[in-house]
């Protein structure tokens, strides 16, 4: 096998905020994570947490309940899965503030993203939260207080006034806030440290950091999910937050969710590419620099985005990554041992496909969101680039309603042909989303990625009907097959 890690901790991110799986999924896929190297769990549950008393208004439809909880995390200790829970506690702040009750601690009126950090009411809001997600996770080691794209901070009408004042900035108020949120998890909580994304920090000078008392409390994670990342640049980071003096860091890449809001399958090459620089960075300090890499794995971009990629959709590339975090690289060696733990028989890191078939926890819908993906293709590729489609029917036709009598058979038999083939693998997608996920998601997937093409295939074969109508002898079957979108 090729080399070693430098990473001991080798942390699997949740992004529970979007499709959150159901916990018999967690039963199935744990063992798997652990299989393949990782060694704890990042869990950002955000609506998903089953908030009580004041905060209840916080929990989605589908939340987990504090049973399910405590059986997740039960799962995670069986498969040597340590777990630090993530709330987001100054920036992405949408799930809370976008209730009408708590509007008011917005930093600026309009948007629902970013806390008001002079607001006592919010410290206090996040205080309880904190306290109720410690509740059901006792003897946490870490816990992750967001803090990343904390946008619109200063823009506030307080900020404002604030920042008139003299020595008074940006930086000031954003290191105040996250020191008062991390001296109350370690008052509370003195086992646990907090963790925080270091976007916010990266431009403040060491100075300032240093004075500021934060880097006596918190860890930050350096996060850069890019393919290209600048190692160099991020190695000078890493040296610039030691002098501050923060005492450990983290280090995070991705493994999906994060190369388009709407991204269906990821692409493999990608993410390896940003893992492996992740390794390069690590040789460029000191041993021990990087306490451990999260590896992120995105569900959504915010709390109102889109779903990107799935978790089952994500796991082939979720193991490339995480051997070759494990052993240094991704020889051949590494590749043989993923295809092995996936059971794929030949894995392709190119392009966004997986080759062949596997038997992996959620490998069917990896293998029938494929096909989805193939099947939209060619519906596009009908309506855009056919010469039929588009010279004999295009949208002027269609909507006139006519059409070359000739020109039917050329369009018929593909038309109904990619219908029968949507149509029975909605049946098969649906079937297997609904033995991950719950109902809402599932409907929330297929109304985004599969009824679009669905809908545009129907509407020409509607079309295509009523202009056939005309032609009475030429008549055309109904439409009709399959679901609505």
């Amino acid at each position: 096998m090729s080399g070693s890690s430098p990473f001991k901790m080798r942390f699997v991110h949740l992004d529970l905020k979007g499709a959150p799986p159901k916990v018999s999924y967690f039963s199935e896929i744990f063992p798997l994570f652990h299989a393949l190297g990782a060694n704890g769990l990042l869990i950002e549950y955000e609506d998903t947490f089953p908030y009580e008393g004041h905060l209840g208004l916080l929990r989605a439809q589908h939340a987990y309940s504090p049973s399910e909880v405590k059986e997740i995390l039960r799962l995670a200790t069986l498969n040597e899965l340590e777990v630090v829970p993530l709330v987001q506690t100054f920036g992405h702040m949408e799930f809370v503030l976008k209730h009408e009750t708590l509007a008011h601690l917005r930093e600026v009126a309009l948007f629902p993203n970013t806390l008001n950090p002079h607001e006592a009411e919010c410290l206090a809001l996040v205080r309880a939260m904190i306290d109720q997600v410690m509740e059901l996770h006792p003897g946490a080691r870490w816990l992750h207080v967001g803090c990343d794209e904390v946008y619109y901070l200063g823009e506030g009408e307080t900020s404002r006034q604030w920042l008139q004042q003299e020595q008074n900035t940006k930086a000031k108020l954003c290191l105040s806030h996250m020191r008062a949120v991390a001296s109350h998890v370690l008052a509370q909580h003195p086992t646990t440290t907090p963790l925080v994304w270091d976007d916010m920090l990266r431009d403040i000078p060491e100075d300032q950091l240093s004075a500021s008392g934060v880097p006596q409390l918190v860890e930050p994670v350096l996060w850069d999910y890019g393919a290209d990342l600048d190692v160099h640049g991020r190695a000078l980071l890493m040296e610039k937050y030691r002098k501050s003096g923060f005492l450990r860091l983290w280090a995070a890449s991705a493994f999906k969710g994060a190369t388009g809001p709407s991204q269906a399958l990821p692409p493999i090459d990608y993410h390896l590419r940003n893992n492996l620089q992740w390794l390069q960075v690590a040789a460029c300090g000191p041993a021990d620099t990087l306490q451990g890499i999260i590896l992120t794995g995105w569900q959504r971009y915010d709390h109102f985005s889109v779903l990107c990629e799935l978790l089952p959709v994500g796991i082939p590339s979720l193991a490339i990554c995480l051997q070759s975090l494990l052993h240094g690289g991704f020889a051949e060696d590494v590749r043989a041992k993923v295809e092995n733990l996936l059971g794929t028989v030949s894995l392709e890191t190119t392009g966004l496909m997986s080759e062949g078939a596997s038997s992996f926890p959620g490998s069917d819908i990896l293998a029938l969101v494929t096909e989805g993906l193939h099947l939209r293709s060619s519906v596009d590729e009908m309506l855009q680039r056919d010469r039929y489609v588009t010279g004999w029917f295009s949208p002027y036709h269609r909507r006139r309603k006519l059409i070359h009598p000739v020109m039917i058979q050329h369009v018929q038999p593909q038309a109904l042909s990619l219908l029968a083939r949507w149509s029975a693998l909605v049946q098969e997608l649906e079937a297997a989303l609904h033995h991950v996920f719950h109902e809402d998601a599932v409907e929330e997937w297929l109304e985004e990625n599969v009824h679009p093409s669905l809908g545009q295939l129907q509407a020409l074969l509607q079309d295509l009907s009523e202009a056939a109508g005309s032609w009475p002898t030429l008549a055309i079957p109904s439409p009709n097959m399959g679901q609505d979108p």
